[in-house]
């Protein structure tokens, strides 16, 4: 059966016209406020051209908009484009290239990204967060596909743009599961909406799923700074909070300076990262609420699984997958391993997206027959309950951002003293991961590790930048010339007690 999210959206606000729905900057709006919002700006939209198959790109902070616009997009049969406005000029600009869209909405006419669409041919205009959006011409390009609702954007492994597109279908089917198999997200309950919406976790669980469910929906622009989060988190009595690890040392250690969490807060959902056990059991005790966590992909829109509840919940595993997912361990190969092996998870389901935007190839290496590698190595217990036990790609979490080593390593390169490079990530207590260069200078080169990050930072958004370069002498080779990622782990504390230079 088809399903298209703005109908059962529209249903959800019309029998809640006079209810709570939203709380932007202290005040909750009401169904009918979200209703007339939306239609403004899909009046707006539609009378400048906007049409089935076009593409609306937001370079916004979590608000109001960004839901009123996805909904109106929607009834226009387009697809919205959540995109991060930090990612640099040359990333925003390559990104906008590869999705080719009608038109790009901002809040800020003044940052990176206006500076970045200035010198480009992408129409754009300025947005008040609250809505609705002004009237402003976009331009014919080539048209989508109508059942794309929308489409995420990260760095690929060779640092090109990757873009992942899902479909009503993928967003309806595990938003619902989300709803229905996870303790906490019962209808009339209030969730916080703080995760950056340009991450499938953030937009999809955060802020689509309490719409389209029944929840209602707090919504904060971001975590930083904490007052405000607190502040929001008090005066709307929120009973979920979505999260991502590294949220949690900063929310400890607030209250420990007298910050109070709400009596309402009964849940933390944590997913985007490894929850440490030590850090899940401080966060009980301190906090006394139920904590889980989850795991997922952008390209299974997002959750793949989560423990299910406090009862159930197995300490150290990311729980079982959700109903409609079938899973496969496979080795490296592609061939499926006996039950209880470690290997590569593979998944199928309903919630899974069909491949890559306009990247046959990529498509190729990672979807088959309907099934996806996720490349992560994991184990999967008699239970059904999954642990995660490394990545194999190299992508590393930097404070919730994923972050791609390969893009890293094309900027280093690009300077004219570097021969080679190669990015691992070193643990942090506070953002988790940190990206650790390893460089290798031209032979005399008096290059040093603070020159080197300066001249990352003109060109990567501020939490891909290095923070420990080390140069050395050669890289570790595989027999085919590939870098031994797993030996620069091991040589990273020889090397840096070697006195190899550190930032």
């Amino acid at each position: 059966m088809r399903k298209r999210l703005e109908e059962i959206a529209f249903s959800r606000l019309k029998n809640d016209k006079d209810n709570a729905i939203l709380w932007w900057e202290g005040k909750w709006l009401s169904g009918s406020h979200v209703l007339d919002v939306v239609d403004q700006c899909r009046k707006n939209l539609e009378e400048k051209g906007f049409g089935a198959g076009d593409r609306l790109v937001l370079f916004l902070p979590n608000s109001p908009l960004v839901l009123y616009l996805s909904l109106a997009v929607w009834q226009l049969g387009g697809t919205v484009v959540p995109l991060n406005s930090r990612s640099g000029k040359e990333a925003t600009i390559a990104m906008l290239h590869h999705i080719c869209p009608w038109g790009v909405i901002t809040s800020d006419e003044k940052g990176v990204v206006a500076e970045a669409l200035s010198l480009s041919s992408f129409p754009w205009t300025v947005a008040p967060l609250e809505g609705p959006l002004p009237p402003f011409q976009g331009r014919h390009v080539e048209k989508g596909d109508p059942e794309v609702a929308v489409i995420f954007a990260t760095s690929g492994t060779t640092g090109d743009p990757k873009a992942v597109p899902l479909t009503h279908s993928n967003l309806y089917d595990n938003t619902l599961k989300v709803q229905q198999t996870i303790e906490g997200f019962e209808e009339h309950q209030t969730l916080l909406n703080v995760l950056p919406n340009f991450h499938s976790l953030g937009y999809t669980i955060c802020g689509l799923l309490p719409m389209l469910w029944g929840l209602r929906e707090v919504i904060v622009p971001s975590f930083m700074p904490t007052k405000n989060f607190f502040r929001a988190l008090r005066d709307s009595e929120t009973n979920i909070l979505i999260a991502v690890p590294t949220m949690l040392p900063f929310l400890l250690g607030a209250v420990s300076k007298g910050e109070a969490l709400p009596s309402s807060l009964q849940y933390i959902l944590t997913g985007g990262g490894a929850l440490e056990p030590e850090l899940e059991q401080r966060v009980r005790d301190t906090f006394s609420v139920i904590i889980y966590q989850g795991y997922g992909l952008t390209e299974c829109s997002p959750v793949v699984s989560c423990n299910p509840n406090d009862t159930m919940r197995k300490e150290g595993t990311v729980g079982p997958a959700l109903p409609g997912y079938s899973l496969d361990v496979r080795d490296e190969e592609g061939n499926s391993l006996k039950k209880g092996k470690e290997g590569v998870l593979w998944v199928k389901g309903p919630s899974v997206a069909s491949g890559y935007l306009k990247a046959p190839e990529l498509t190729a290496e990672r979807f088959s027959e309907g099934w996806f590698n996720t490349g992560d190595m994991v184990r999967i217990d008699e239970d059904g309950f999954i642990t995660i036990l490394d990545r194999v790609s190299d992508m590393l979490i930097v404070g919730g951002y994923n972050v791609f080593p390969q893009e890293i390593e094309r900027i280093l390169k690009r300077h004219p003293d570097v021969i080679e490079a190669a990015v691992i990530g070193g643990k942090h207590p506070v953002s988790g991961e940190i990206p650790v260069a390893f460089v290798v200078r031209e032979e005399g080169s008096g290059l040093t590790s603070s020159e080197l990050a300066n001249f990352c930072k003109d060109q990567l958004a501020y939490y891909k930048i290095p923070r420990k370069i080390c140069f050395v002498r050669e890289l570790p080779l595989s027999g085919v010339g590939k870098v031994l990622r797993r030996k620069l782990r091991e040589q990273q504390l020889r090397e840096l007690e070697q006195n190899n230079r550190v930032i």
